[in-house]
């Protein structure tokens, strides 16, 4: 618990040193290491923890450098959907928007390379477009508990200085962090193994914040621009690979590639489902996917009964083929694997 603990501080404080250069994103750089440290669940309220503090740290410190004229827009359609990610929280695995989140911030490679010029371009959006983004905002930071890096680049390309994007960011976000942890806590994801935890990152969060006074004015705007879709880049490749090695290992996912006498065949297995793609050279693609007794078509059961009368173990596959349909019967008798094609007279 001390080692982890000390794991959690060290890396907060990276987080957060690298959040102060590139104007956020401190939450989901820490998502997979809280991610190994709590239930799924739990994650987002311990995250919100420390990002209270981080915001309303930076807030204090670039009051006069906040954008009202964007956190007004933002923040009215952010908080009734902050609610609604929250509530969906105890309901529905967020692992599978990780993985989204992962692929769409590592979209963000090619931004790295472009020249200072095309980089510090502004393309402010109109306000309308404002509240669709606090919208957006506000559900995925209640589902997952970090939301910065995943909307930098509406800062990055807004127009905004690097130290407004710091203030303003942070004035959008501390009412919602708020707003969650009242609601993870009547939800009763607020544990006190999650408490302990964000309260670690809360004092990383405000250390780092410390010295972001001494190191904004040193980067210039394009530095800043590029390091901040750096990082974008590197939290996705992150934030991807480990949600997609928590998804093979709680849904049993194996995959298995084999040639064949006349072909090739590939094998998804998914929780207690197989799938199959096989290739034959004479015959083309097939797919096949295992199918319970009950989904065969009731003259398709009633052949399969006969079929399998005295067998020890039976299991059916749905088979797709260029210009057919059919269904594999697998029949384990006294130790012997039989199999029959039943094909759909449709």
């Amino acid at each position: 618990m001390l080692f982890s603990g000390f794991l959690l501080f060290a890396g907060a404080v990276l987080a957060f040193s690298l959040s102060a250069v590139c104007g956020g994103g401190a939450g989901l750089l820490l998502l997979p290491l809280l991610g190994s440290m709590l239930p799924g669940a739990q994650v987002p309220a311990a995250l919100s923890v420390g990002t209270v503090f981080s915001s309303a740290s930076r807030i204090v410190t670039f009051w006069s450098r906040i954008r009202w004229d964007i956190v007004r827009w933002f923040v009215p359609p952010a908080l009734p959907a902050v609610w609604l990610g929250a509530r969906l929280l105890t309901f529905i695995n967020p692992l599978y928007l990780e993985l989204a989140m992962g692929l769409f911030l590592m979209a963000n490679l090619p931004l790295i390379f472009r020249s200072s010029a095309q980089l510090d371009t502004a393309d402010p959006s109109p306000h309308w477009a404002l509240s669709l983004i606090g919208l957006a905002a506000g559900f995925v930071s209640g589902l997952t508990g970090a939301v910065g890096l995943l909307f930098n680049r509406f800062y990055l390309r807004y127009g905004l200085t690097k130290e407004e994007i710091v203030a303003t960011r942070a004035a959008n976000e501390v009412v919602l962090h708020m707003v969650k942890l009242g609601l993870y806590a009547s939800f009763g994801l607020l544990t006190g193994h999650a408490l302990a935890l964000g309260g670690v990152i809360a004092l990383a969060a405000i250390l780092s914040a410390w010295g972001m006074t001494w190191l904004l004015p040193r980067l210039s705007d394009g530095l800043f621009r590029r390091i901040g879709y750096a990082a974008m880049v590197v939290s996705g490749l992150s934030l991807f690979t480990e949600a997609t090695g928590q998804v093979v290992s709680k849904n049993r996912v194996d995959l298995d590639y084999s040639p064949m006498a006349n072909g090739l065949a590939t094998q998804l297995q998914w929780r207690n489902k197989l799938f199959a793609l096989e290739f034959e050279y004479d015959g083309g693609f097939e797919f096949e996917h295992s199918i319970p007794f009950s989904e065969l078509p009731a003259d398709k059961q009633t052949l399969a009964k006969k079929l399998s009368r005295g067998a020890d173990r039976l299991f059916v596959e749905e088979v797709f083929g260029v210009g057919e349909h059919a269904y594999e019967l697998y029949v384990y008798r006294h130790g012997n694997l039989h199999k029959f094609d039943m094909v759909d007279s449709d």
